[in-house]
């Protein structure tokens, strides 16, 4: 089992053998089978599978969430999601590389170029000339059917939420390394959990708004300081808290105890 897997794997394990749950890791992992009496229910990846398909789909989807929360006038940060060409000229539009120099002349601060879908930073550039352009979408299309491109904001604070049907079950910030200009912690960034106080209360309160605007009921929100003022960077539905785990293992064993107790209507 990848080890990457083995803090959400045993912490599923010892709330099913709370529960008396017979619990099976197939896949290294990947999939966990939960059967308490005729009923039997599957956890994949980091996805416990409280949420609707829909659901999942938009919070893992960067240019859906932005679209949902513009929608719903949530700040949040916008991102325009261009497809792979790779995916035909009948599904990818026409213009695509027209519109994303648009999108570099238009921000003189530069953007931010990433996979439209997927966690942990991985393949995100900070670019600010055409040919850094060329090479972000190049990498990233290589591997990716689509990608985001958002505008580059200079980030003061970025908080973690975390709930589970409206409640905060974990709260905290990521403290970067002075040397890396993102929030990521597998970049490196240190959880510090945040205390009662008026960034928490404005980082639960735009997370709970993200939530039911997209009818989420477990994922965490990353809400990120910009002029001041909090808006919502991205939301995943697949909750991972590895880095977490570490630091803090009673929290995140509450909080998975918390969404599994929806699951199994404990």
């Amino acid at each position: 089992m990848p080890n990457s897997q083995r803090i959400f794997v045993d912490a599923v394990k010892r709330y099913c053998a709370r529960h008396e749950i017979a619990v099976e890791v197939r896949s290294q992992g990947w999939l966990i089978v939960m059967q308490r009496g005729s009923k039997r229910h599957f956890a994949l990846g980091y996805d416990v599978g409280l949420n609707s398909a829909i659901a999942h789909r938009i919070a893992n989807d960067k240019g859906a969430t932005a679209e949902v929360l513009g929608l719903a006038g949530i700040a949040c940060v916008p991102h325009t999601v261009f497809l792979n060409p790779k995916l035909g000229e009948h599904i990818a539009p026409s213009g695509s590389w027209v519109a994303m120099l648009a999108l570099l002349g238009q921000h003189p601060e530069g953007i931010v170029v990433k996979p439209n879908e997927g966690t942990s930073g991985r393949s995100v550039f900070r670019v600010s000339s055409r040919l850094g352009l060329e090479r972000a979408v190049q990498e990233i299309f290589s591997s990716n059917l689509t990608l985001a491109i958002s505008p580059y904001v200079e980030i003061e604070d970025e908080v973690r939420v975390i709930l589970v049907d409206e409640l905060p079950v974990v709260v905290y910030s990521k403290d970067r390394s002075h040397l890396n200009w993102r929030h990521n912690l597998d970049a490196g960034a240190r959880p510090v959990l945040l205390e009662q106080g008026e960034a928490r209360e404005a980082c639960v309160a735009l997370a709970v708004r993200a939530a039911r605007a997209i009818g989420i009921r477990f994922a965490s929100f990353d809400a990120v300081r910009v002029d001041g003022d909090y808006r919502i960077l991205e939301i995943n539905s697949g909750v991972m808290m590895e880095t977490l785990g570490k630091i803090h293992p009673e929290l995140v064993d509450a909080a998975y105890s918390a969404a599994l107790d929806k699951v199994f209507g404990v």
